[in-house]
């Protein structure tokens, strides 16, 4: 399996009940996205497999699902804390001015004035906007690590995922 195809969606926590079913912890937004996913891909023992969702629900705050062939609690057991993934493929189609954060991961960026600044590491989801944490690569304007907050327009003057850029209004002076 290409991992470098697969978007993590989440994990799997704990037991639930006698059946084999888990709780499910979602990295997607809303947090029941995850459940129109059925035919996902687990990190077993540092493999990734496909594996299928064969039921799943919202319980309370959180969701719990069941996985075929894993029907009893011990089976189900090896389970906890595998993380799951689905193919970039499967994932339904944005409006051009939204992104998924995995495809901002790795991209350059750029002042409005040109200067380099770094590759996106990863994102922050802080609760007021989302954040860019941003790496200083060889060819950067030094060696700073920035934060950047997601505000588009604002801050995020241009995306552009045909040459992997984002140009943003922000002073290289300015750290954090």
């Amino acid at each position: 399996m290409d991992i470098a195809n697969l978007v993590t969606m989440g994990r799997i926590g704990r037991l639930y009940g006698i059946k084999g079913w888990l709780k499910l912890i979602s990295y997607t937004d809303p947090q029941d996205n995850i459940l129109d996913f059925r035919n996902l891909f687990a990190n077993i023992g540092g493999q990734w497999q496909a594996i299928e969702m064969d039921q799943c629900k919202v319980h309370g705050k959180g969701l719990i699902a069941h996985f075929a062939g894993y029907d009893d609690p011990d089976e189900a057991r090896s389970l906890t804390g595998v993380e799951l993934a689905v193919h970039v493929d499967d994932l339904p189609e944005l409006d051009a001015e939204d992104f998924y954060w995995h495809e901002l991961v790795g991209m350059r960026v750029e002042t409005e004035a040109g200067q380099f600044l770094g590759t996106v590491a990863k994102l922050l989801e802080t609760g007021a906007n989302d954040v860019l944490v941003i790496a200083a690569v060889e060819g950067s304007v030094d060696d700073k690590e920035r934060l950047v907050p997601y505000l588009p327009d604002r801050v995020i003057k241009l995306v552009s995922r045909a040459e992997r850029r984002i140009t943003v209004d922000w002073d290289p002076d300015y750290l954090v």
